[in-house]
């Protein structure tokens, strides 16, 4: 008997590290967190992003001449 309560010990301690990981890594109780894959952008989306950084470079160049 010593074992099978020690055993639902370690699952009751598992189950507690599973649930503060997850809080902490940003998925809540609704199950829909953040786990580190990478983000789908769109070709516009990227090419927005790529003309408002060639445009901050530009600005920074203009004022940084060396």
């Amino acid at each position: 008997m010593e074992t099978k309560r020690i055993l639902a010990e370690l699952d009751q301690e598992i189950e507690r590290l599973q649930r503060a990981r997850d809080l902490l890594s940003g998925l809540g109780s609704d199950g829909r967190g953040r786990r580190g894959g990478r983000r789908n952008l769109s070709p516009a989306a990227r090419k927005r992003i790529a003309d408002a950084q060639k445009t901050r470079w530009a600005k920074w160049k203009r004022t940084h001449k060396g």
